[in-house]
């Protein structure tokens, strides 16, 4: 499908192009007019699931026709199928593992963080560590890093690190860490390519290579005989002294690391290719008189001052910033309301959509807005867990275990879709809780006992008794300890749910 080349073969398309329709409408036209199985010999990696359904959905539209194979640029076992690697550690478990040695650390160490720390520092020596493998990077990296006058703050900050060296030095260990067991993958992959190179296409496409292991893949594909990578949001209208530039060293503490072209000139820079060597995969960039001003106004800080020279030529902005909007929210309601009146609009002019922000609160903000209209919007996120029917459910009772029940959280878990869900008596039920609400108000009661709810049943018919007593065993089940281990802690939270969730009946409703 490649014609041969003594170079890495590297494309680019232009920021605003629509990535995945440019690039199945290159491979057509690259394979169109050769045997039928030529697509279907062909394999894209990308980077998102939503890019490799959205890539399915491009090829399903026309006439019939073999597919090629796509799948993530991350999942190399399917690459290297025949490896024989250990599997990988359960990230429950790594969490834990992890925790119980910052724990250990805290107590003999207490002045390094308090102990409500342990969660929020084993998050971030879980980043560390995932970075540190997934670059190659051995613990002892950390120890020739250059302090300058933090030398007592990083002597206190070497106690904490050190964590990473003992875990990922562990002797005995049957499982890898994701992203260790991710670098060995590839490492065998390259070693399997350069011994028998697959003569089929391998394309890489939509990844910028952030990740070592990533950017270690698309070079090993760059340098198949066909093999090539697109890259996305590529700058053609960037000068090459100024693309050059991003990867000197002598510019290396003036930020230009956070240059969204810095990654792809990294990449360029260890195939020993220059920008001019990155064609367009297909079309034309439609966009280029915008492109133009937005790559002036990211020139990194070292050319900054080029606006004064070109920033003339480029004449009217009015033209290059048609169809754009500065909309200055005065608060994250008004934001997330401005955005889904945008996206209506769409919807009534025909038009496709999207939005796209790394800020979670705020997507489900414009989709709560969105239901004011009936639009549900395709989140390619997904739905947290904590906020589907059942994540809340079962935080609501965690807010119960272990200590006397809080009146609002008491009524808010028996309030619940789920609480009660295994009976066709569900209206007794809220008919009580609601009558104990109002009970709990009028006593002033800060918990809510056993005792509580053996006074609220006093002058109960013989069913409603039976609910108050059902009710008060589950709270005095709920409020004992769990036991001492995370497992006893676990099995005793989901046996308070599911009882919860029956109503005293055998089976766990419809919490599952």
């Amino acid at each position: 499908m490649f014609e041969h080349s003594e170079n890495p073969r590297v494309y680019g398309l232009p920021p605003g192009a629509d990535f995945p329709a440019r690039l199945v409408d290159g491979l057509l036209g690259r394979t169109s007019g050769t045997q039928p199985e030529a697509l279907a010999r062909v394999t894209i990696l990308v980077n998102t699931r939503r890019m490799q359904r959205r890539i399915k959905y491009l090829f399903s539209i026309g006439k019939p026709r073999l597919l090629p194979r796509i799948g993530l640029v991350t999942d190399l076992d399917a690459l290297v199928p025949d490896a024989d690697l250990p599997p990988s550690l359960p990230q429950l478990r790594r969490k834990l593992e992890i925790s119980a040695l910052v724990g250990k650390l805290l107590e003999a160490e207490p002045e390094i963080a308090p102990r409500s720390a342990v969660v929020a520092l084993t998050e971030s020596l879980l980043a560390l560590i995932d970075e540190m493998q997934g670059e190659g990077l051995a613990p002892e990296a950390l120890l020739d890093l250059d302090t300058g006058d933090l030398t007592g703050h990083w002597e206190r900050s070497l106690k904490f690190l050190s964590i990473v060296r003992s875990y990922t030095t562990a002797a005995g260990r049957e499982f890898l860490d994701p992203e260790a067991r991710r670098l060995c993958a590839a490492e065998l992959l390259q070693d399997s390519w350069d011994t028998r190179p697959p003569q089929d296409p391998i394309i890489v496409a939509g990844s910028t290579g952030s990740r070592g292991i990533t950017a270690q893949v698309m070079r090993a594909v760059a340098r198949l005989p066909q093999g090539a990578v697109v890259l996305p949001g590529f700058d053609f209208e960037m000068p090459e002294p100024v693309f050059l530039s991003l990867t000197d060293q002598a510019n290396a503490s003036k930020g230009v690391e956070d240059h969204p072209q810095y990654r792809f000139a990294k990449f360029l820079t260890a195939l020993e290719l220059s920008p001019k060597q990155v064609p367009c995969w297909h079309g034309v960039d439609n966009r280029k008189s915008r492109n133009q001003l937005i790559s002036l106004s990211l020139r990194p800080a070292p050319v900054t001052g080029q606006w004064l020279s070109e920033g003339p030529k480029l004449g009217d902005l009015s033209e290059r910033t048609s169809g754009l909007t500065l909309v200055e929210a005065p608060d994250p309601k008004s934001e997330s309301v401005a955005i889904a009146i945008a996206l209506r609009q769409a919807i009534n002019l025909n038009q496709t959509a999207a939005l796209i922000t790394p800020d979670r609160t705020l997507g489900r903000r414009v989709a709560a807005a969105l239901k004011r209209w009936d639009v549900v919007p395709d989140d390619s996120a997904g739905r947290p867990l904590a906020l589907t029917a059942p994540g809340r459910f079962l935080r609501l009772v965690a807010n119960l275990a272990g200590k006397p029940a809080d009146p609002i959280d008491l009524i808010a878990a028996l309030k619940h879709p789920l609480a009660v869900s295994g009976q066709n008596d569900r209206g007794p039920h809220l008919r009580l809780t609601r009558e104990l609400e109002l009970y709990l108000r009028k006593s002033g009661s800060v918990t809510v006992l056993p005792e509580i709810i053996a006074s609220f049943s006093k002058t109960r018919s013989e069913s409603e008794t039976a609910w108050c007593v059902w009710l008060a065993s589950w709270l005095e089940n709920v409020a004992s300890p769990g036991g001492s281990t995370f497992g006893a802690h676990f099995a005793h939270h989901i046996n308070a749910a599911e009882a919860l969730a029956s109503g005293g009946t055998d089976g766990a409703g419809e919490l599952w």
